[in-house]
């Protein structure tokens, strides 16, 4: 009995279950993994269920990278199982990614329909740009694109044209109200602030809208790290009339 026992027992240690020696059958055309089980196709094989098919390397064309599929040549696009050859319009150049329509439009030119480039027509007071994206130009400082053409900046008094070229901003003091630069009144024991746009309080005064006011700081309190209000000092706590100890709260 004990002798059958064993026997079973050894059986079942190198006779695996039939599921598990299908699905470690390895198919023509390819190899088992050294690691983790498997198999991988040869090279110049694809996988296809549970089995290697060869790749179909059409004119023009050669294998990828990793075997199991076909990258087209230079001057050449995939579409379907084929190679077709790049039209480059006239002028363009070819491109050597293997993305894309295959050419860039030269200088001067771009792009239009996919198929073709046509030259770029710079309007008065504007210069060519070498750039694939827009008109292909670009209007000079102290102008605005409008459509396809370029239109003066009309810059008013106390403001001056931006870095970009294109806008204005009113100076220091200013603000923008319509298409004019109004100066920012500026109260008593007042300033303006690091933007030059509007307006703060000195230290001790608060702002009520239209001034600054004196602050009044009660008894037992002190001026605030903002300058313009005031808080209680340690051990006494803010209410409607000032400030009261703790002890009374």
């Amino acid at each position: 009995m004990l002798a059958c026992s064993a026997a079973l027992l050894a059986f079942s240690l190198v006779t695996p279950p039939a599921g598990a020696q299908t699905s470690a059958t390895v198919p023509d055309n390819a190899v088992a993994r050294r690691y983790g089980g498997g198999w991988t196709c040869d090279r110049g094989y694809r996988q296809t269920g549970n089995t290697c098919i060869a790749v179909v390397v059409p004119a023009n064309a050669h294998l990828s990278a990793f075997g199991n599929d076909f990258e087209c040549q230079r001057l050449y696009r995939k579409r379907d199982n084929r190679c077709e050859a790049v039209v480059i319009p006239e002028h363009a150049f070819a491109d050597d990614s293997p993305y894309g329509r295959g050419w860039h439009c030269e200088q001067g030119y771009l792009e239009t329909g996919g198929t073709a480039c046509v030259a770029v027509q710079v309007p008065a007071n504007a210069f060519a740009v070498d750039s694939s994206y827009g008109q292909g130009w670009r209007c000079e400082r102290g102008f605005r694109e409008a459509g396809h053409s370029c239109l003066a900046l009309v810059v008013p008094a106390n403001a001056l044209v931006e870095v970009g070229g294109d806008r204005w901003k009113c100076n220091r003091g200013f603000v923008q109200s319509a298409d004019a630069c109004v100066r920012v009144l500026v109260p008593a024991d007042a300033y303006l602030d690091s933007t030059g746009m509007t307006w703060r309080c000195e230290r001790g005064f608060s702002n009520d809208g239209r001034a600054c006011v004196p602050l009044r700081v009660p008894s037992n309190a002190h001026i605030d790290f903002s300058g313009n209000d005031w808080a209680c000092n340690e051990r006494y706590r803010k209410n409607s009339e000032g400030c009261v100890a703790d002890s009374q709260l």
